[in-house]
């Protein structure tokens, strides 16, 4: 199995240690199942940095284990048009460009085309209902 998570997902597994985003964070990567990009990885590092206030040594160390842990890909070119935020394009286009499963996120306006290109996107709640 194959799995995009959002940068939302990931944020909320980093700074919550607990919960639904940290279980499923703990469980894509014990079974090799994230898949993830260098757009998501940097984003994630910006509002790590921005929100969270963290050292960048220690964010940076997290985010290498995330990428070493993850399959990465380069996302595929998706048109403009396709979703209301053009900064969700590249999260589509790690799901296309991995053929992943699904993609997991917390975000409106994903969670609202309710599948792309024949993968579905599933809020994390969704996705660990699945899985059980």
């Amino acid at each position: 199995m194959k799995v995009v998570t959002d940068t939302n997902v990931l944020y909320a597994a980093f700074v919550s240690k607990e919960g639904t985003c940290a279980r499923l964070l703990e469980l894509l990567l014990s079974s090799g199942s994230l898949v993830l990009s260098q757009f998501i990885l940097d984003e994630l590092r910006r509002h790590l940095l921005a929100k969270k206030r963290l050292g960048a040594a220690r964010v940076d160390r997290q985010l290498e284990f995330l990428a070493s842990s993850s399959l990465r890909v380069t996302p595929a070119e998706v048109p403009a048009e396709v979703c209301r935020d053009a900064d969700d394009l590249p999260v589509l286009g790690t799901l296309v460009a991995a053929n992943a499963d699904c993609l997991v996120t917390g975000d409106r306006d994903l969670l609202d085309l309710g599948q792309f290109r024949g993968h579905p996107i599933l809020s994390p709640r969704q996705f660990l209902q699945r899985t059980r």
